[in-house]
């Protein structure tokens, strides 16, 4: 199993000297990968629960966050080796022209190290400030992701869909990775699965909340997958992980990735157990989390892995 660092992104105190401090760091401690996540407003009256909080209520560090792509692009310009990925990037928010170049522009700059984590988006909030519909999503969803996958792979690409129409046109950059940069779709429900396994890479999973609810969503994939005619190894799980270290063992049935180092380790085996390909520690929504202890914690985490 590979190892992935969730990046600081969030709040109102980030910037250029603890993002490059940290993607430094997590390149010379041998980390697979660095990420980050895309959100783009903090409604004051949401209109959704939070599902990645117990009381469904946005973290205050998402009153103001780094956008994604020019994120990646700063870190690409200071590190070398370590990829670059998204976890995840609202598609819809983009259409497929705009993902496609953004996405192509940073692999093609970075030297062929993006990873497209990749989702359709859950805020009636930020649909409506984007003067989308938030009905349909879905199949908005796996008709941009086809969209998308046309320019990347097509030269010149002609595309036509029930949302999505590109004339025939000549549109670059191309990606380095061929034919086009992993792509790892973000998803709850079955459908969303299946669509992993047919049309991407992978599953981009979060949490999660059980191991029984890992380890059966992760057949769904596995088998929209062999329908599709993949091999297995075409197909993999890359989970998202809020780490938070504290002095006690965390209480039965508590959430995973929580508790004493020792938890954190049989949590990290245990997914490397169900078959997760890579594992994203995140540590940045700790309460009191700083530079320093950032670093340290990543060091930590590497150890692990």
């Amino acid at each position: 199993m590979k190892a992935g660092f969730g990046l600081p992104q969030t709040g109102k105190h980030v910037g250029p000297h603890g993002l490059r401090k940290v993607a430094e760091a997590a390149e010379t401690l041998g980390y697979e990968s660095v990420w980050v996540l895309d959100r783009l407003l903090w409604p004051i009256h949401p209109q959704d629960t939070y599902p990645a909080t117990p009381d469904g209520s946005l973290p205050e560090e998402y009153q103001s966050v780094l956008d994604p792509i020019e994120t990646l692009t700063y870190v690409a310009a200071v590190t070398k080796r370590v990829r670059l990925g998204t976890s995840i990037l609202v598609l819809p928010y983009q259409g497929p022209i705009l993902a496609a170049r953004r996405l192509a522009t940073l692999d093609v700059l970075s030297e062929g190290r993006v990873l497209c984590g990749a989702g359709s988006g859950w805020s009636h909030d930020e649909f409506e400030a984007c003067g989308l519909p938030f009905k349909g999503r879905d199949e908005r969803m796996a008709e941009l992701l086809n969209a998308m996958i046309a320019i990347w792979t097509q030269d010149p690409v002609e595309f036509s869909g029930k949302f999505y129409r590109i004339p025939a046109a000549k549109i670059g950059p191309k990606p380095v990775q061929k034919p086009h940069p992993p792509i790892y779709q973000a998803a709850h429900a079955t459908r969303a699965l299946i669509r992993a396994g047919q049309l991407t890479e992978g599953w981009n999973a979060f949490g999660p909340s059980s191991w029984d609810s890992l380890a059966s969503q992760s057949k769904i994939l596995s088998d929209a997958a062999a329908q599709a005619g993949k091999p297995p190894e075409a197909c993999e799980v890359v989970l998202r992980t809020s780490v938070s270290f504290t002095d006690r063992p965390r209480a039965e049935g508590g959430e995973l990735f929580t508790g004493t180092l020792e938890q954190i380790k049989a949590d990290t085996q245990r997914a490397a157990s169900l078959g997760v390909a890579q594992i994203i520690f995140d540590v940045q929504f700790n309460a009191g989390m700083n530079l320093e202890t950032m670093l340290k914690q990543a060091e930590t985490l590497r150890a692990l892995v």
